[in-house]
């Protein structure tokens, strides 16, 4: 096949940024091109990976700094909300969020038909919640990709997206829903009067995206996958079980204390850096503790002082370097840190505090590859407990080797590439 054009399209964020920067090195390997269409702060992002990369604003235009500076204002601002239940959190972190969202849609819609128009892409990746009616009315064929939790695509029999409910929790289930829907119904109805306006039909309320009629990639392995009452149909939609990008090779520092202790990774993204008083909490409880520690601090460097001999921070790690190292991991729910966890086969102790980190906390218990745990009601006797059980639980590892076996035997991001390929063969 002559060399085509592969556009990516991931929200702004790090997570689905950064899968889908293991799909297009795998692209590029194949021989064809690919770039990025992304929000302006995260160009940088996709240039230090060495691809091309066009803006698109998905808000008003400012500056990169003052950009990072809203959503880290935005997210240190709903901290008091992180100790919510997740139902609770819809009146308040999950409603802006989806006001930021639907906003970000009409924003996209300004800049998205001319530089598709420049790039001329032969495939458009999405890996987004929402509908962008430029990319699906462009002519070529376009691919919704799920790197978030599974259950962005309903299904009755499976717990609502966001709702960090069990699979069993029927009663659970209605209440989210009903209460989702209610709250989000102006938001909504503010969206389709926003798709009728491009030419496109109005969604039911609750959803702002649909399924791709070309493809469908979902990053969850069939490990933890959810019993669906519909099962999904494997020509539209594909599980990929998990897309883990190559990255720079890490050397695991010498401690000055408890070199030869077991080894945590500890990180709840970058945004998630801003709960610094849980940080502190933690790396405290390593300092007292036989373990070492390696501890993703963010931008936030500056605020920790007198840290243990035990533990390293850093503002940043090459994460899928660091996780094969470790011997468990604490983190916050997201789905590059639930899959890459899986895919190395490290036990995860997941401490969420908002959007499908509520749903991967949940189902790493439910499944029996980690816990769950309340991100502050908690004690240190109980999550030494938890971290001990990581280590030494010999049903958890054996099933963690498994799924880590048949992960990486799949090879994901390969099979991305070529699913997106074939769509061009056929």
């Amino acid at each position: 096949m002559p060399q085509k054009t592969f556009a990516f399209f991931p929200e702004a964020a790090f997570g689905p940024a950064l899968n889908s920067v293991g799909i297009a090195q795998a692209v590029t390997a194949m021989g064809h091109k690919a770039v990025f269409l992304s929000d302006p702060g995260f160009v940088p992002v996709y240039e230090g990976y060495g691809f091309e990369a066009h803006p698109v604003a998905l808000s008003e235009p400012m500056p990169a700094e003052q950009m990072a500076k809203f959503w880290e204002d935005f997210i240190n601002g709903h901290i008091p909300n992180f100790c919510k239940k997740p139902i609770e959190q819809i009146d308040n972190y999950v409603k802006e969020c989806w006001e930021a969202i639907v906003d970000s849609a009409k924003w996209a819609q300004k800049d998205l038909p001319a530089v598709l128009a420049r790039i001329k892409p032969d495939v458009i990746a999405v890996d987004n919640v929402i509908l962008f009616p430029a990319i699906k009315q462009f002519g070529v064929p376009w691919v919704r990709v799920i790197s978030c939790s599974e259950n962005e695509i309903e299904d009755e029999d499976i717990p609502p997206h966001l709702s960090g409910l069990g699979e069993n929790d029927r009663a659970g289930h209605a209440a989210f829903r009903e209460k989702f829907n209610r709250v989000i119904k102006p938001i909504h109805d503010d969206f389709n009067a926003f798709l009728a306006v491009n030419g496109e039909d109005p969604y039911p309320v609750g959803q702002f995206f649909e399924a791709s009629p070309y493809l469908n990639l979902l990053l969850y392995p069939s490990e933890v996958t959810y019993k669906r009452r519909h099962p999904l149909d494997p020509e539209q939609f594909q599980y990929l079980q998990g897309c883990v990008r190559k990255e720079a090779a890490y050397e695991v520092p010498k401690f000055a204390k408890n070199n030869d202790g077991p080894l945590l990774y500890i990180s709840f993204g970058s945004l998630g850096a801003g709960d610094t008083e849980l940080l502190k909490r933690l790396i405290a409880l390593v300092g007292r503790s036989r373990y070492r520690a390696l501890v993703n601090v963010g931008d936030y460097k500056d605020s920790y002082t007198d840290v243990p001999e035990n533990v390293v921070i850093e503002s940043w790690f090459p994460q899928p370097s660091v996780i094969p190292q470790v011997d468990a991991v604490i983190h916050h729910g997201g789905n590059n840190s639930f899959t890459e966890c899986l895919y190395f086969g490290k036990p995860a102790i997941i401490m969420p505090y908002v959007w499908d980190g509520h749903d991967n906390a949940t189902r790493v218990q439910e499944t029996g590859h980690g816990f769950r745990s309340d991100r502050y009601d908690w004690t240190d006797a109980e999550l030494t407990a938890k971290i001990e059980a990581c280590l030494t639980d010999a049903t958890l590892q054996a099933r963690l080797r498994a799924t880590s076996k048949h992960m990486q035997a799949c090879e994901g991001p390969k099979t991305a590439a070529k699913l997106l390929t074939d769509l061009l063969e056929k």
